[in-house]
């Protein structure tokens, strides 16, 4: 740990991963936490995955990687939106359908690619280290875009989180902002693209929120703590990797799975707990 602090006083690139990494710690905070609470990570695997086609056709095109990646993260969100709402029954199917058919299009058109130089597995497992500092600026941006969404929208978005039959009775348009949601949780796959890679994606974006739902209750708590662990676990992961020099992505990610299956068994333990006193105290005569 000592010298990782000592070189980032002298490295202007790890202080850059530093940055990236509480950038996409606040998207990964905010967004996660309706991941978790909507029970909709599957559908945000969807959307990271199919995220590659996009990164393949913008790099055969000669476009930047990042613009392809937001294009179509948020175009398979719309896709796999409709599909949940139009084929209910069948939605595992088809989002599966989506989620490979996007990934095998990235590897075509990176395969196809005219002098083709970049490396695939830094899309696939990201590579934190390697992040420009141009970048900051489109992360901070997308950070932006996505706080000022859910402020503005927080209660239409709470509605449909919880319960879309009640917020549909309530006259919101609950299909316009369930794509909305998606569309956010897209935004926020793009955001952590460089940090963990596609492979990696849909961890970093639900574990932080996993965590902090074992502790408070409220969604606003939750996105707060999600967003200070995920600061956390992407700087102490970045640490950890430095030294032995191992892959930051992955690093990242044991980190906060193993700290999310501590807290799951602490978590459990402490309910039992709770459960045991309230029947002890129940109990007549006490």
């Amino acid at each position: 740990m000592q010298q990782f602090i000592q070189a980032l006083g002298q490295h202007p690139f790890l202080q850059t991963a530093l940055l990236a990494g509480v950038l996409a710690s606040l998207g990964c905070g905010v967004i996660g936490t309706f991941v978790v609470v909507k029970r909709i990570a599957f559908m945000a695997g969807g959307i990271a995955h199919s995220v590659l086609g996009g990164m393949g056709a913008a790099l055969y095109f000669g476009f930047d990687p990042l613009l392809g990646a937001l294009a179509a993260a948020v175009l398979a969100a719309l896709l796999i939106g409709l599909v949940r709402l139009a084929w209910h029954a069948q939605e595992d199917t088809l989002i599966g359908a989506l989620w490979a058919i996007g990934m095998a299009i990235g590897i075509l058109f990176i395969a196809k690619t005219p002098g083709y130089s970049t490396d695939l597995m830094s899309f696939l497992f990201g590579n934190i280290l390697l992040v420009p500092r141009r970048a900051l600026w489109v992360m901070a941006g997308l950070d932006l875009l996505l706080v000022l969404t859910v402020l503005l929208f927080y209660r239409q978005l709470l509605a449909v989180t919880f319960d879309e039959e009640f917020a549909r009775l309530r006259g919101v348009p609950v299909t316009f902002f369930y794509l909305l949601l998606l569309c956010l949780v897209a935004v926020t796959v793009v955001l952590l693209i460089q940090v963990v890679g596609l492979i990696l994606v849909i961890a970093l974006l639900t574990l932080p929120a996993a965590i902090a739902g074992h502790y408070v209750h409220s969604l606003g708590k939750m996105m707060v703590v999600a967003t200070l662990l995920g600061g956390v676990f992407t700087s102490a992961g970045l640490a950890l990797s430095f030294g032995p020099d191992l892959p930051a992505g992955p690093t990242i990610i044991l980190l906060a799975g193993s700290v999310y299956l501590v807290s799951a068994f602490l978590s459990r333990l402490l309910t039992r707990r709770r459960a045991g006193r309230s029947a002890v105290a129940a109990q007549p005569g006490r």
